[in-house]
């Protein structure tokens, strides 16, 4: 009996160990996705909104979309905010040079939903 366990379990343990490698890069593999254009400007809309709320935590992020202009485009953000007990949505838009990526402005307005 002692045998027989030893055996199902080392064969057990080599079936394990020898799929690991496989497991493991498919995980990998899946978790990997494309960087979307709109991260460079959602890291500089929470920036731009811990600095204006620096006691609120960020609960939620949302992108919205882009305008695109002829020189500038403005890129939407829309961040859900936790301050104390007050929750409370702000929109972020920033505006931006097309050719420099230089950031033009950046408005705010807080919303209840």
């Amino acid at each position: 009996m002692r045998k027989i366990l030893v055996s199902f379990l080392t064969a057990t343990a080599l079936v394990s160990v020898s799929s690991l490698p496989t497991v493991l890069t498919h995980s990998t593999n899946a978790q990997q996705k494309p960087i979307p254009p709109y991260a460079k400007w959602g890291r500089v809309a929470m920036e731009r909104t811990h600095k204006k709320y620096p006691n609120a935590q960020i609960v939620d992020y949302l992108h919205i979309g882009r305008t695109p202009g002829a020189n500038s485009s403005v890129e939407k953000f829309k961040l859900w905010l936790k301050e104390g007990q007050r929750e409370f949505g702000v929109f972020i838009d920033i505006q931006f040079e097309n050719k420099t990526e230089k950031i033009q402005k950046v408005t705010f307005k807080e919303s209840t939903r």
